[in-house]
């Protein structure tokens, strides 16, 4: 329900805080768990006694577990409430953290990450229309910032804490640290989020429309995924995953025009121009600046030499910036409008990544530490002014049906970021190293194993692959401008809340 604050528009009342505080709870696990597994791939495949190639599983099975459950998401919490459907989330998460650290094979410990993700991929569209329904599109920015905190700083100090416990641990605590936050989650959600939000007549699921689309997903998420691994897009065996996946969204599409608002994600939502505006934002944030922060680390870990957890420490300056965008621009956000936020993060996000752009073997430490804040402030500037924005002209209806297309496509962009830069990093360095008679590797995960005694020599041809890389990073982030411009601008609003004629 939409709560207000009477006399105190500007204000978020006691029990939206709480709701937000509480989804944070549940939110932080998934967001540091995905890079922290990120992190151990290496050991996972040394103690279980599996390649890598298979260990790799552990990421491909979680996403495609993802991709499967987004677009029941929305069915789910219409038939069921916003917060059963959470806790179920979280029940998952933490029941396949369980798992995950009691596997005792690399294909259990597979499977269970699949368990995991089913949990994973009901949270981000659960938590953003629990917030969403609590704030009221007045306080939405605000709102917005208190679940952007765990989504922005998780890719920044995930590879702290999983440097940390693969250093210092064995590879089950990085499931295991999981369990008691997701338990505490549970605690929480049951004691304080409120009951009710389910529609009293959801319909009869739409069956051929959740099996078509969640498919489509899966085939998009494991071609990009395929993609990042083998560097590049040339193959027929990525390439026909991506023609599936986009021949089974038009099939999608087609039928949800037939069904209209019975089908398991309308697309008609997608004729609400704020909507729209701010879907195409979110999936292009997702490509530009977060697949830049999959070359942030692998940068300081091939270029410069350090460890896992050196390098996390190095992105904190991001997780800074970002913390202080976010606190101010939540409350712009409502006061101006994201239309107004967005171009100035926007700006902020290109001076921070220009940087890197020109990076080498021994730039300043102190120097990429200012751009990484600078991009930190973009980020948070962006990022959740942006999924506020889309929210504003919609019912309190459409939401459950809104968040599935917002995460699926924050999903699919990031992925898609991920592999274009993957690729355009390989690429480059492919280029150079056969200009000098010399082997290429293969992929991101090729390009992190360059030994240390070669960097005197490749070190220099590697910087400037990722400079290249982060150029696409930098092309790719400005397109944003393009929807930016569409989203809502007001100069002030009445005593109300609501924007001034």
């Amino acid at each position: 329900m939409a709560s207000s604050t009477a006399g105190h528009p500007d204000r978020l009342d006691r029990e939206v805080i709480v709701t937000g505080l509480v989804v944070v709870a549940g939110m932080i696990m998934v967001a540091l768990d995905t890079t922290i597994v990120n992190v151990a791939l290496d050991s996972l495949s040394t103690e279980l006694d599996a390649p890598l190639s298979t260990t790799q599983w552990v990421v491909t099975g979680y996403l495609l577990a993802v991709a499967v459950v987004i677009p029941l998401s929305g069915w789910f919490m219409d038939r069921y409430g916003a917060r059963t459907a959470w806790i179920t989330a979280v029940s998952l998460f933490v029941a396949g953290s369980a798992l995950c650290a009691a596997a005792w094979s690399i294909e259990s410990l597979i499977a269970f990450r699949m368990v995991q993700g089913l949990g994973g991929g009901m949270l981000l569209p659960g938590g953003q229309t629990i917030i969403t329904r609590s704030a009221g599109p007045d306080r939405l920015g605000r709102a917005m910032s208190i679940i952007g905190v765990p989504m922005l700083l998780g890719p920044v100090f995930g590879p702290v804490l999983g440097g940390l416990l693969v250093e210092y641990t064995s590879w089950h605590w990085i499931f295991l640290v999981n369990v008691p936050v997701g338990i505490l989650a549970v605690v929480l959600a049951v004691w304080k989020l409120p009951g009710g939000g389910a529609v009293a007549d959801p319909g009869r699921i739409d069956l051929r429309g959740l099996v078509l689309l969640s498919v489509s997903l899966a085939c998009l998420l494991y071609g990009l995924s395929e993609a990042s691994t083998h560097g590049g897009f040339g193959e027929w065996d990525v390439i026909g995953w991506l023609i599936g996946g986009v021949v089974g969204l038009a099939l999608y599409t087609w039928h949800s025009l037939r069904r209209g608002a019975a089908s398991i994600i309308d697309v008609r939502l997608l004729t609400n121009r704020v909507f729209a505006s701010g879907t195409i934002a979110v999936f292009l944030v997702a490509m530009g600046m977060f697949g830049g922060m999959l070359l942030l680390p692998l940068y300081y870990q091939t270029v410069r030499g350090q460890g896992a957890l050196h390098a996390g420490l190095l992105l904190a300056p991001q997780g800074l910036g970002a913390i202080v965008a976010i606190v101010i621009g939540g409350r712009l956000t409502d006061r101006i409008g994201a239309g107004y936020v967005v171009p100035v993060g926007l700006v902020l996000a290109l001076l921070g990544t220009f940087p890197f752009t020109q990076v080498g073997v021994d730039t300043s430490y102190v120097w990429l530490s200012v751009a990484l804040f600078v991009r930190g402030m973009g980020l948070g500037a962006v990022m959740m002014p942006t999924i506020s924005a889309a929210y504003t002209k919609l019912s309190k209806e459409a939401v459950s049906r809104a968040a599935p297309t917002l995460s699926a496509m924050q999903q699919v962009g990031a992925s898609l970021g991920s592999a274009l830069l993957v690729t355009a990093l390989t690429q480059r360095l492919t280029d150079q190293l056969s200009d000098r008679g010399l082997h290429a590797p293969g992929g991101g995960e090729q390009v992190s194993d360059v030994q240390p005694d070669m960097i005197p020599v490749v070190g220099p041809l590697l910087a400037n692959a990722f400079g290249f890389a982060f150029w696409i990073a930098f092309g790719l982030t400005a397109l944003i401008i393009f929807p930016a411009l569409a989203l809502p601008r007001h100069a002030r609003r009445d005593r109300e809340g609501t924007p001034a004629p």
